[in-house]
């Protein structure tokens, strides 16, 4: 019987929501009228990170990835990085903000540890474009050698699948590739394609005066970017109808809900599909075709998207509030 009741209370919910967003509804037009608010009972799905940037929840023993030595480290071009440090099979390389370089020393011990899988100094040398005086090793908890890059110490990253993957790159806006020079490899996406908007299209910048602007990517197309032309994301574990939110807590230390918009300073992007969500801290947040978006902290420059397919959860989001999709 309660279990009845609250599915009565549910639906009910759901029903009002119809009523008063038109998301989803087939009634009027959605981001019209006022904010739509979430189901009352909206939970959090599930946190983008756990306490090491790992993701919804932790990685199992036996799959952290490989932990043996780097062999010939090597620089390649990462899509959407630059130059980043990878090592003699291609895996990218990273470093945590959290350690320190002078004194090296590692602060990724524990669940961290399985997660990023700290790089054995053993047998690993400099390839092309890489310093070998800047290579050394630092002592870790266990008695291990971890190698060391400008005094950082080195890791891989367990949900990077193959050579090239990137999924590490901002995780909990403390974990980076590796440049050559010990340094986070700088964010890419800096060489959008021209398109609708011009000149300010091809830099990834907003049009001007715009709050909100359809800017053209060469990697993803047609995505959304605001004033200042950062990329705004959309999260899956987000729903659009019912709304709810599946990103709280310390996940928006990394991903910041995106202020709502003035409908009439919206550029190349159909006015009806703009709109906005009161979250459950009482802010409002702007929507794309009902689903919530954000912006994300690893983007530096406009035009970046170093947010894409992070963690197979996050996607720029296009003109149209799709996820947006790498071309080839």
């Amino acid at each position: 019987m309660k279990k009845a009741r609250r599915d009565i209370f549910a639906g009910s919910a759901i029903a009002v929501l119809l009523l008063t967003a038109g998301c989803g509804s087939g009634g009027e037009s959605p981001g019209k009228g006022n904010a739509v608010k979430p189901v009352s009972d909206s939970k959090q799905l599930g946190s983008a990170y756990d306490a090491y940037g790992a993701g919804s929840g932790a990685v199992p023993a036996g799959e952290a990835g490989k932990n043996g030595p780097a062999g010939q480290l090597q620089v390649k071009e990462v899509p959407a990085l630059g130059a980043a440090v990878t090592d003699s099979e291609g895996f990218t390389l990273y470093r945590f903000d959290k350690d320190t370089a002078k004194p090296p020393k590692s602060t990724c011990e524990g669940d961290c540890a399985t997660a990023w899988p700290a790089v054995s100094a053993d047998d690993a040398s400099a390839g092309e474009g890489i310093d070998a005086t800047l290579l050394g090793s630092v002592a870790r908890a266990d008695g291990t050698r971890q190698l060391t890059l400008a005094g950082w110490p080195v890791y891989r990253y367990a949900k990077d699948a193959k050579a090239g993957d990137t999924l590490g790159e901002g995780v909990g806006g403390t974990w980076h590739a590796l440049g050559a020079d010990g340094k986070p490899a700088a964010a890419g996406g800096k060489k959008p394609a021209a398109g609708a908007h011009g000149e300010d299209a091809a830099k990834g910048k907003s049009a001007a005066g715009s709050e909100l602007s359809a800017v053209q990517n060469a990697q993803l197309g047609t995505i959304v970017a605001d004033a200042e032309g950062r990329t705004l994301y959309r999260f899956d574990k987000d729903s659009a109808w019912p709304m709810k939110f599946g990103c709280l807590d310390a996940c928006l230390d990394t991903w910041k809900p995106a202020k709502p918009v003035d409908k009439s300073k919206v550029s190349g992007i159909p006015a009806e599909l703009v709109g906005s969500v009161k979250r459950p801290d009482g802010s409002e947040q702007l929507t794309i075709d009902c689903w919530p978006v954000y912006s994300f902290t690893g983007d530096k420059e406009p035009g970046d998207i170093s947010g894409q397919n992070k963690q197979g959860l996050w996607f720029a989001v296009t003109d149209k509030g799709k996820k947006a999709k790498s071309a080839g």
